[in-house]
Protein backbone atom coordinates (compact mmCIF):
# COMPACT_ATOMS: atom_id res chain seq x y z
CA UNK A 1 0.00 0.00 0.00
CA UNK A 2 1.12 3.51 -0.55
CA UNK A 3 1.89 4.85 2.69
CA UNK A 4 0.75 8.42 3.64
CA UNK A 5 3.80 10.96 4.38
CA UNK A 6 4.02 13.46 7.45
CA UNK A 7 5.72 16.00 8.56
CA UNK A 8 6.33 16.46 11.95
CA UNK A 9 6.73 20.31 12.97
CA UNK A 10 7.62 19.78 17.50
CA UNK A 11 10.75 22.16 18.81
CA UNK A 12 10.97 19.88 21.91
CA UNK A 13 13.35 16.85 20.89
CA UNK A 14 11.56 13.96 23.02
CA UNK A 15 8.46 14.47 22.27
CA UNK A 16 9.10 14.67 18.45
CA UNK A 17 10.87 11.56 18.72
CA UNK A 18 8.01 9.81 20.44
CA UNK A 19 5.87 11.43 17.67
CA UNK A 20 8.18 10.09 14.61
CA UNK A 21 8.53 6.67 16.24
CA UNK A 22 4.67 5.74 16.80
CA UNK A 23 3.68 7.09 13.17
CA UNK A 24 6.84 4.76 11.85
CA UNK A 25 5.52 1.81 13.78
CA UNK A 26 2.31 2.68 12.04
CA UNK A 27 3.20 2.75 8.64
CA UNK A 28 3.70 6.46 7.76
CA UNK A 29 6.46 8.05 5.80
CA UNK A 30 7.95 10.83 8.37
CA UNK A 31 9.61 13.91 7.83
CA UNK A 32 10.69 15.98 11.08
CA UNK A 33 11.54 19.66 11.88
CA UNK A 34 12.09 21.38 15.49
CA UNK A 35 12.13 25.31 14.02
CA UNK A 36 9.86 27.32 12.63
CA UNK A 37 11.77 28.66 9.58
CA UNK A 38 12.94 25.17 8.34
CA UNK A 39 9.31 23.91 9.22
CA UNK A 40 7.40 26.17 7.22
CA UNK A 41 10.00 26.11 4.03
CA UNK A 42 9.35 21.85 3.94
CA UNK A 43 5.15 22.36 4.90
CA UNK A 44 5.75 24.44 1.44
CA UNK A 45 7.89 22.58 -0.86
CA UNK A 46 7.88 19.06 0.37
CA UNK A 47 5.61 16.01 -1.01
CA UNK A 48 3.89 15.31 2.12
CA UNK A 49 -0.09 14.54 3.15
CA UNK A 50 -0.16 15.90 6.48
CA UNK A 51 1.48 18.51 8.43
CA UNK A 52 1.40 17.93 12.31
CA UNK A 53 2.15 21.69 13.68
CA UNK A 54 3.10 22.97 17.17
CA UNK A 55 2.06 25.89 17.81
CA UNK A 56 4.89 27.00 19.87
CA UNK A 57 7.78 27.07 18.06
CA UNK A 58 11.27 28.95 18.00
CA UNK A 59 11.72 31.24 14.63
CA UNK A 60 8.30 31.63 13.67
CA UNK A 61 4.72 30.28 15.39
CA UNK A 62 2.82 27.67 14.23
CA UNK A 63 -0.39 30.12 13.95
CA UNK A 64 2.15 32.24 10.84
CA UNK A 65 3.17 28.76 9.29
CA UNK A 66 -0.42 27.45 9.09
CA UNK A 67 -1.02 31.09 7.54
CA UNK A 68 1.40 30.83 5.16
CA UNK A 69 1.08 27.43 4.13
CA UNK A 70 -2.85 27.86 3.56
CA UNK A 71 -1.83 30.28 0.76
CA UNK A 72 -0.34 28.07 -1.41
CA UNK A 73 -1.17 24.73 -0.38
CA UNK A 74 -5.22 25.39 0.45
CA UNK A 75 -6.39 21.32 1.05
CA UNK A 76 -3.35 20.50 2.54
CA UNK A 77 -4.54 18.63 6.45
CA UNK A 78 -3.04 20.36 9.08
CA UNK A 79 -3.30 19.03 13.41
CA UNK A 80 -1.96 21.76 15.46
CA UNK A 81 -0.20 20.30 18.62
CA UNK A 82 -0.68 23.06 21.29
CA UNK A 83 -0.24 22.89 24.77
CA UNK A 84 -2.33 25.91 25.35
CA UNK A 85 -5.99 25.01 26.58
CA UNK A 86 -7.33 28.08 25.85
CA UNK A 87 -10.63 28.14 23.74
CA UNK A 88 -9.06 31.77 21.85
CA UNK A 89 -5.96 29.71 20.63
CA UNK A 90 -8.30 26.72 19.27
CA UNK A 91 -10.55 29.16 17.66
CA UNK A 92 -7.75 30.46 16.08
CA UNK A 93 -5.98 27.57 14.80
CA UNK A 94 -9.27 26.47 13.04
CA UNK A 95 -10.39 30.02 11.36
CA UNK A 96 -6.60 30.02 9.97
CA UNK A 97 -7.81 27.15 8.28
CA UNK A 98 -6.24 23.78 10.89
CA UNK A 99 -8.56 20.37 10.49
CA UNK A 100 -7.97 19.43 13.63
CA UNK A 101 -6.05 20.03 17.33
CA UNK A 102 -4.49 18.18 20.23
CA UNK A 103 -3.70 19.60 23.14
CA UNK A 104 -1.07 18.41 25.19
CA UNK A 105 -0.63 16.17 26.91
CA UNK A 106 -1.84 13.60 24.61
CA UNK A 107 -1.69 9.90 24.39
CA UNK A 108 -0.30 8.28 21.24
CA UNK A 109 -2.97 6.64 20.44
CA UNK A 110 -5.48 9.39 20.36
CA UNK A 111 -3.16 11.26 17.98
CA UNK A 112 -3.05 8.41 15.78
CA UNK A 113 -6.75 8.34 15.78
CA UNK A 114 -7.08 11.87 14.45
CA UNK A 115 -4.60 11.64 12.24
CA UNK A 116 -6.51 8.58 10.43
CA UNK A 117 -9.96 10.54 10.45
CA UNK A 118 -8.13 13.81 9.49
CA UNK A 119 -6.74 11.85 6.73
CA UNK A 120 -9.50 9.86 5.78
CA UNK A 121 -11.50 12.95 4.85
CA UNK A 122 -9.11 14.82 3.43
CA UNK A 123 -10.16 15.67 -0.60
CA UNK A 124 -7.23 15.29 -2.00
CA UNK A 125 -6.86 11.56 -0.53
CA UNK A 126 -6.60 9.23 -3.74
CA UNK A 127 -7.68 5.43 -3.87
CA UNK A 128 -4.56 3.40 -3.26
CA UNK A 129 -4.51 1.67 -6.69
CA UNK A 130 -1.40 -0.05 -7.84
CA UNK A 131 -1.36 -0.84 -11.28
CA UNK A 132 -2.84 0.16 -14.06
CA UNK A 133 -2.54 -1.54 -18.02
CA UNK A 134 -0.66 0.87 -20.20
CA UNK A 135 0.54 -0.19 -24.55
CA UNK A 136 2.30 -3.53 -24.38
CA UNK A 137 2.43 -3.52 -20.58
CA UNK A 138 1.40 -2.77 -16.73
CA UNK A 139 2.45 0.53 -14.73
CA UNK A 140 2.99 -0.26 -11.47
CA UNK A 141 2.45 2.48 -9.09
CA UNK A 142 3.88 0.70 -5.85
CA UNK A 143 7.08 -0.04 -7.30
CA UNK A 144 7.19 3.16 -9.37
CA UNK A 145 7.55 1.71 -12.86
CA UNK A 146 6.40 1.08 -15.63
CA UNK A 147 7.33 -3.00 -17.35
CA UNK A 148 6.84 -3.73 -20.65
CA UNK A 149 5.96 -7.38 -22.23
CA UNK A 150 9.33 -7.00 -24.06
CA UNK A 151 11.19 -6.52 -20.85
CA UNK A 152 12.11 -3.11 -21.08
CA UNK A 153 11.44 -1.25 -17.98
CA UNK A 154 10.67 2.69 -17.39
CA UNK A 155 11.18 4.49 -13.94
CA UNK A 156 8.32 6.53 -12.71
CA UNK A 157 8.94 10.05 -10.51
CA UNK A 158 6.75 10.35 -7.37
CA UNK A 159 4.61 13.29 -8.75
CA UNK A 160 4.24 10.58 -11.82
CA UNK A 161 2.94 8.27 -9.71
CA UNK A 162 0.35 10.42 -7.91
CA UNK A 163 -0.76 11.98 -11.12
CA UNK A 164 -1.77 9.15 -12.44
CA UNK A 165 -3.09 7.78 -9.13
CA UNK A 166 -5.56 10.88 -9.43
CA UNK A 167 -6.74 10.51 -12.83
CA UNK A 168 -7.53 6.71 -11.92
CA UNK A 169 -9.25 7.54 -8.63
CA UNK A 170 -11.45 9.53 -10.77
CA UNK A 171 -12.46 7.61 -13.92
CA UNK A 172 -14.08 8.88 -16.38
CA UNK A 173 -14.06 12.61 -15.29
CA UNK A 174 -11.95 15.21 -16.98
CA UNK A 175 -9.57 16.66 -14.40
CA UNK A 176 -8.52 20.58 -15.10
CA UNK A 177 -4.97 22.06 -14.86
CA UNK A 178 -5.85 23.95 -11.85
CA UNK A 179 -7.29 21.12 -10.05
CA UNK A 180 -3.75 18.79 -10.30
CA UNK A 181 -1.83 21.66 -9.50
CA UNK A 182 -3.93 21.79 -5.89
CA UNK A 183 -4.66 17.52 -5.57
CA UNK A 184 -1.50 16.20 -6.91
CA UNK A 185 1.01 19.17 -6.98
CA UNK A 186 -0.56 20.38 -3.47
CA UNK A 187 -0.30 24.29 -4.59
CA UNK A 188 -2.23 27.23 -5.17
CA UNK A 189 -3.09 27.45 -8.88
CA UNK A 190 -2.47 31.49 -8.88
CA UNK A 191 1.49 30.71 -7.57
CA UNK A 192 2.45 27.87 -10.56
CA UNK A 193 1.67 28.13 -14.50
CA UNK A 194 -0.17 24.96 -15.61
CA UNK A 195 1.72 24.78 -18.34
CA UNK A 196 4.33 22.57 -15.75
CA UNK A 197 1.22 19.93 -15.80
CA UNK A 198 1.62 19.88 -20.03
CA UNK A 199 5.23 19.17 -19.42
CA UNK A 200 4.87 16.14 -16.84
CA UNK A 201 1.79 14.86 -19.32
CA UNK A 202 4.21 14.64 -22.06
CA UNK A 203 7.09 13.10 -19.87
CA UNK A 204 4.42 10.45 -18.39
CA UNK A 205 3.08 9.87 -22.05
CA UNK A 206 6.94 9.19 -23.28
CA UNK A 207 7.53 6.69 -20.08
CA UNK A 208 4.28 4.89 -20.92
CA UNK A 209 4.24 4.45 -24.69
CA UNK A 210 1.42 6.57 -25.01
CA UNK A 211 1.56 8.37 -28.47
CA UNK A 212 0.23 12.42 -28.33
CA UNK A 213 -1.89 11.45 -31.52
CA UNK A 214 -3.78 8.87 -30.10
CA UNK A 215 -2.96 8.41 -27.07
CA UNK A 216 -4.61 5.97 -24.82
CA UNK A 217 -3.77 6.25 -21.27
CA UNK A 218 -3.78 9.92 -20.51
CA UNK A 219 -6.50 11.72 -22.90
CA UNK A 220 -6.69 15.52 -23.62
CA UNK A 221 -10.14 16.63 -23.30
CA UNK A 222 -10.22 19.91 -25.13
CA UNK A 223 -11.11 23.35 -22.80
CA UNK A 224 -11.60 20.74 -19.69
CA UNK A 225 -8.03 19.11 -18.72
CA UNK A 226 -7.26 14.83 -18.70
CA UNK A 227 -8.74 12.25 -17.91
CA UNK A 228 -7.82 8.31 -17.99
CA UNK A 229 -7.98 6.59 -21.09
CA UNK A 230 -9.63 2.98 -20.84
CA UNK A 231 -5.86 1.14 -21.75
CA UNK A 232 -5.20 2.70 -18.20
CA UNK A 233 -7.84 1.21 -16.28
CA UNK A 234 -6.93 -0.79 -12.97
Amino acid sequence: MHSRRILVVEDDAAIRRGIVDALTFSGYEVLQSGHGIEAQKLAMSASIDLLLLDVVLPGLSGFEILKAVRTIRPILPVILLTARGEESDKVNGLRLGADDYVVKPFSIRELIARVEAVLRRSPERPNQIEQLTVPGGVADLARREVRFKDGSRSELSEREVDLLRYLASNPGRAISRDEILMRVWRLDPRHLETRTIDMHIANLRTKVRDTASEPRVVLTVRGKGYMLGTCGSP
